[in-house]
């Protein structure tokens, strides 16, 4: 006789404490946050099938991470797959590197959604295109393993104690030119043919994905109301995250009335490998960016003949090229990254009377017509859809 299995909603708890911290959102009494929360939930709920039932540290595969439809703060310019590993085991990851600007592989304990708090990741290590070499045929390998393989020369990334999952991603600045690599994950170890799940797996599996949701809402909220709490808003708070040594995010939580606009404007480091500007819904997912203007980048920016980056924010386009649309929305966080830049500037936000704007940028701040815009759009529509997502 097989182990006794429950009615499927007692495995399902966790979403309701999922949907509680609606507490913690900015206004909870909101019928419309309520139901973005409950889209949120189902969204993630989605996402921890991967995290829990499509590998294991023994037969690993990649796993969708964030992108245009996994949406808790994915940078527009990234594609982000993981599978999970074990610290004990060795794996190869070869396959064509494609063309993107940048491929970036980071080693580290927890999956996101696993854990309730950025405070719990750790044992992370990180390599990307400047620390590894590729063959002449666009051929790449990397050892992934807690020593060097004996006599083994090629690119190899240390495992530290306590990794248990592998994510990359695959960063484009130029979305129509450039192309998604094409990677395997392989366990270079002895290990048992992957194995039917048993009804107890099953249901301890399930059990676990049931929680993602709340961890994710626990992890995610937190974040964008700590950035409250220390600067208050329309004001950035650079921060670095576990993995991502080159990395400085600077985010800030907007907000403008309907007859307002803000002006981001930053100096730009002599070298700028890679940087970005997207902006968030309430709920800490990127606001739809498909289908809207609403990330900037070194490929679509204009930068001021002055040298300085200004970026405008606001509800309707007001024909300046470097326009974030926020799609409705007139409160969130946005998020800016410098990557294996130079300097690290620190960017400034102004709100401004929409009718006063122009005259608070130069006079040669550059503009777009409408037609310009729309074929803009369609472009970015087109390429966005080219790019892996599964």
């Amino acid at each position: 006789m097989g182990p006794s299995i429950e009615p499927l909603a007692s495995y399902l708890a966790p979403l309701e404490e999922a949907a509680r911290e609606l507490a913690n959102t900015w206004r909870p009494e909101d019928p419309a946050y309520r139901a973005e929360v409950y889209r949120q939930i189902l969204m993630n709920l989605s996402y921890g099938y991967f995290v829990h039932f499509n590998a294991d540290a023994e037969h690993p595969d990649w796993s969708p991470l964030y992108n245009p439809v996994f949406m808790c703060q994915p940078n527009p310019d990234d594609i982000y797959i993981f599978s999970p590993l074990r610290d004990d085991l060795t794996y190869r990851v070869s396959g064509d590197r494609g063309t993107v600007s940048k491929l970036i592989f980071v080693t580290q304990r927890g999956i996101p959604g696993t854990l309730a708090s950025v405070g719990e990741y750790g044992a992370a290590s990180s390599i990307d295109d400047q620390d590894f070499t590729v063959g002449p045929d666009n051929q790449l390998e990397i050892i992934f393993s807690a020593v060097r393989p004996a006599g083994y020369e090629g690119n190899w990334s240390q495992l530290k104690a306590g990794a248990d999952c592998l994510l990359v991603r695959y960063r484009m600045i130029d979305w129509e030119c450039e192309i998604d690599p094409q990677l395997t994950i392989e366990c270079l170890d002895e290990v048992p043919l992957k194995r039917r799940l048993a009804p107890e797996d099953v249901v301890e599996r399930l059990a676990q994905q049931s929680t993602i949701p709340r961890n994710q809402n626990r992890l995610f909220y937190k974040m964008q109301n700590d950035i409250l709490d220390a600067v208050g808003q329309n004001a950035i708070h650079p921060v670095r995250l576990p993995g991502l040594d080159k990395q400085l995010y600077w985010p800030a939580v907007y907000s403008f009335d309907e007859d307002e606009a803000l002006i981001i404007e930053t100096e730009m480091p002599a070298i700028a490998r890679y940087w970005n500007v997207q902006l968030n819904d309430p709920l800490f997912n990127a606001v739809e960016y498909v289908y809207r203007h609403s990330s900037i980048n070194g490929s679509t920016a204009v930068i001021g003949s002055d040298g300085k980056l200004r970026v405008v924010i606001a509800l309707n386009d007001p024909g300046l090229h470097n326009w974030l649309d926020p799609a409705g929305l007139t409160e969130g966080t946005l998020y800016g990254r410098w990557y294996d830049c130079s300097s690290l500037p620190i960017p400034t936000i102004t709100k401004v009377k929409l009718a006063d704007l122009e005259a608070h940028l130069p006079a040669d701040t550059a503009k777009v017509s409408p037609q310009e815009r729309e074929l803009a759009l369609r472009k970015r529509v087109a390429a966005a859809q080219r790019r892996r997502r599964w």
